[in-house]
């Protein structure tokens, strides 16, 4: 009855399983081309009511050009989107011009009058004014002169023209000798314009503007529209309700699969890897779990000198590093480094599986696998060498910016040659991983879960291919919804699915856990994490220019992503009960601990530190405030990194002899990453989005990211107060470092070709 049951239950979800994503994809991009329809208009001439020139269309995607090169995103934000120590420029080019302006209509400054005054400002600054007809945006002789001041503020900025603008770029850790030319500041200072206009331009016939009144501002008539506090409130609903839902079923049927965990036959009393024959392919997998040591260890030295440039802009403890390294070029590298090692680890646990699991080696693995690895070195090197070139001002050109040197998108920073580089190295790793995996299709007791770990690694392959669906001249709307199908599904979506299916496949095919009762948590954990996860990508872009409907989705469907953490208790326990079936498990401990690791941080940090600013409500005061880099730190390492970890841990059980890890490495690394990321987290990020937030609602969002806030007492030190928690993490990966290169200096297992 049992058997039925399960065999019953597996098809069941099955279809609903494909059922739901074809439906959820096909909103995801028919809304997504509501997003490239309904984007802020770019006119072909930004004019005065007298038809003087202020600004092209030229101008406007020149310098969005010019914003990418030197460093785009990670050299302050846009709309939001970006690094937290440079200003946000779209806010900070809408307030500055909004005061500026109110200076030039001012004429009396009693309260009555100045109140009249300050309506003029809102009535005029809001007023759509584009005229779709003649593809132009008319602006007032009064705003043409404000904005005219504005534009010397920014182009003595980036022109660095005297001493009050070279305090100003030392605040903002600007590249001490970077700077641009008069038509290049021109550009900047045109896209910097027209965002800042898209923020606070009322769509036709409404009253919001194109971000949804983002950024909050007050002067110009930026403040939460209905639809904001609307969608926050059934947000909250779709969380609680799916709490619910989610705790009930689990309670109805969690049990029943739980009766039936124990395989067939028994917990396996030996380690089955401890006989498996260890092929040429799976060798060569060792080189990538040392390149994930190298490239962690490099991120995390990159990571503490970022965030100590928050303190002395110029220097790291009067280290004259940012002549060298500016903080664009080691914040890029950080937040690309998070990611290739994680993805390093991931993809080297599928490359080591696939033979595992079917027990046959095809032919020429090994040099796929030897290739992938060096092109991954290639693209490394090439791409960190292109972002450097491109900061620095040696790639004058944007067009060989584009492909070589920085594009400017966080977490998608590599020029565009190296994106399809790595794009056809993770094809190539597809292709190795199903063509090891595919005689496992025929053991009809897995077949369900082998084909998940298809599905997961076709999707993991084919995602990243997002990164490419954008050029040179893409509207930034567009670039944020491209950008986000890798950022969110890529590697916060189907990599987690993929590492859930090859994981539970392994447990089965180590006698750990009934095939059966595997498949149908897999796929009902895939069901509840991708059915949310898909649209909840949205969330991202609630102030990206895109419509409101876009919210209303991103609202509820990513309040729906934490349900499954209401659940963690379960998937603990299951963890527990797996664990202490059989004496040889103790050759995986700190692999479980680990995966361990993974329940608490996603709880934590994609739970409660994400939902913190998922609604919209929340956002619209938090967007690219340093409470997004508490969820991102607690998430991204917390979840990814340490499953990568635990990943890395379990295939160097099979590589290297267990007997002579030095057991107490691992144990201060596990003990010291875990509290030093809770420091970090408790004692210094939370607090200074706190404080953050509470003056974005209590003045308004641009104030909270300029120089004056950035550096005030508090917010420095709050920032000190990371250096216990950096300390503590630093100590946990030299210690997992050293564990590394003494496991790994050991020779291989002996194998036998087959």
């Amino acid at each position: 009855m049992s058997n039925y049951r399960n065999t019953f239950s597996i098809r069941r979800l099955w279809i609903i399983f494909l059922i739901t994503m074809t439906i959820m994809f096909s909103i995801l991009i028919y809304f997504g081309g509501k997003i490239y329809q309904l984007a802020p208009p770019i006119p072909s001439f930004v004019e005065t009511s007298s038809g003087k020139i202020i600004f092209t269309k030229e101008d406007i995607l020149y310098g969005q050009n010019i914003w990418q090169s030197t460093g785009g995103m990670q050299q302050g934000s846009i709309w939001g989107h970006g690094s937290y120590l440079a200003p946000d420029w779209s806010a900070d080019w809408l307030h500055r011009e909004a005061n500026a302006l109110l200076n030039l209509i001012t004429f009396d400054t009693n309260d009555a009058m100045l109140a009249r005054y300050k309506y003029e400002l809102k009535t005029e600054m809001r007023k759509n004014t584009y005229d779709p007809n003649t593809d132009k945006i008319i602006i007032s002789e009064d705003r043409s002169k404000a904005i005219d001041q504005v534009s010397k503020h920014f182009s003595g900025l980036y022109k660095n023209i005297s001493p009050e603008t070279q305090k100003l770029r030392e605040a903002y850790s600007f590249p001490t000798d970077a700077v641009l030319d008069g038509p290049q500041a021109h550009a900047l200072t045109a896209f910097f314009f027209w965002t800042a206009w898209g923020a606070v331009t009322n769509r036709p016939n409404d009253t919001i503007s194109y971000t949804s009144n983002w950024p909050y501002d007050p002067l110009v008539g930026n403040v939460p529209s209905a639809s904001v506090l609307m969608w926050s409130i059934i947000s909250i609903f779709m969380l609680l309700a799916g709490i619910g839902a989610l705790v009930w079923y689990y309670a109805k049927e969690y049990n029943v699969w739980q009766s039936d965990i124990e395989p067939k036959n028994g917990f396996a009393q030996e380690d089955i890897i401890e006989s498996v024959t260890i092929t040429p392919s799976m060798r060569a997998t060792k080189k990538f779990f040392i390149l994930t040591a190298v490239l962690f260890s490099m991120q995390v030295l990159l990571g503490i000198i970022t965030a100590h440039y928050s303190i002395e802009g110029q220097g790291f403890y009067n280290l004259p590093l940012v002549k060298y390294f500016p903080y664009v070029i080691t914040r890029t590298w950080h937040t690309q480094l998070s990611v290739l090692w994680i993805a390093t680890a991931w993809l080297a646990t599928g490359l080591y599986m696939a033979p595992l699991l079917s027990g046959k080696e095809p032919k020429f693995q090994k040099f796929g696998v030897n290739f992938l690895f060096y092109s991954l070195l290639i693209i490394v090197g090439g791409s960190f060498i292109g972002q450097w070139l491109a900061v620095h001002r040696f790639i004058p050109d944007m067009l060989v910016n584009f492909w070589l040197g920085h594009q400017g998108y966080e977490y998608v920073d590599l020029g565009r040659f190296w994106q399809i580089y790595l794009f056809v190295g993770l094809m190539l790793w597809v292709v190795l991983v199903m063509r090891g995996l595919k005689p496992i299709l025929d053991k009809s007791n897995i077949k369900s879960l082998a084909y998940l770990v298809f599905i997961a690694t076709t999707a993991i392959g084919l995602l990243y291919g997002a990164g490419l669906m954008w050029g040179q001249h893409t509207h930034i709307s567009v670039v944020e919804y491209w950008r986000w199908w890798v950022v969110h599904l890529w590697v916060e979506g189907v990599f987690e699915v993929f590492a859930t299916a090859i994981i539970s496949t392994v447990f089965v095919h180590m006698g750990l856990l009934r095939a059966s009762v595997a498949t149908v948590m897999v796929l009902l954990a895939t069901l509840i994490f991708l059915g949310a996860g898909v649209l909840g990508m949205f969330h991202h872009l609630y102030w990206s220019g895109t419509p409101i409907s876009v919210m209303a989705i991103g609202a509820t469907f990513s309040a729906l992503e934490v349900v499954p953490l209401a659940v963690i208790g379960f998937e603990a326990y299951n963890h527990a009960k797996i664990e202490k079936r059989s004496s040889w498990e103790a050759a995986y401990y700190w692999a479980f601990k680990f995966f361990m690791a993974v329940l608490f941080w996603n709880l934590v940090g994609a739970g409660l530190f994400g939902f913190l600013i998922n609604p919209p409500i929340a956002l619209y005061y938090m967007q690219g405030l340093y409470t997004t880099a508490n969820h991102a730190h607690a998430a991204l390492f917390g979840v990814y990194g340490m499953l990568g970890i635990g990943l890395l841990l379990f295939c160097l059980r099979g590589l290297t002899d267990v007997n002579n890890w030095n057991q107490k490495h691992l144990k201060i690394s596990f003990w010291c990453l875990n509290i030093g990321l809770g420091m970090m987290t408790l004692f210094s990020l939370f607090p200074q989005g706190l404080w953050q937030t509470y003056n974005s609602i209590k003045y308004h969002y641009a104030y909270v990211r300029s120089a004056d806030f950035i550096h005030s007492p508090i917010m420095e030190n709050l920032v000190w107060m990371r250096v216990p928690g950096d300390i503590v993490f630093s100590i946990g990966v030299v210690f997992f470092a050293t564990f590394m290169f003494n496991a790994c200096r050991q020779r291989t297992k002996v194998f036998t070709y087959t």
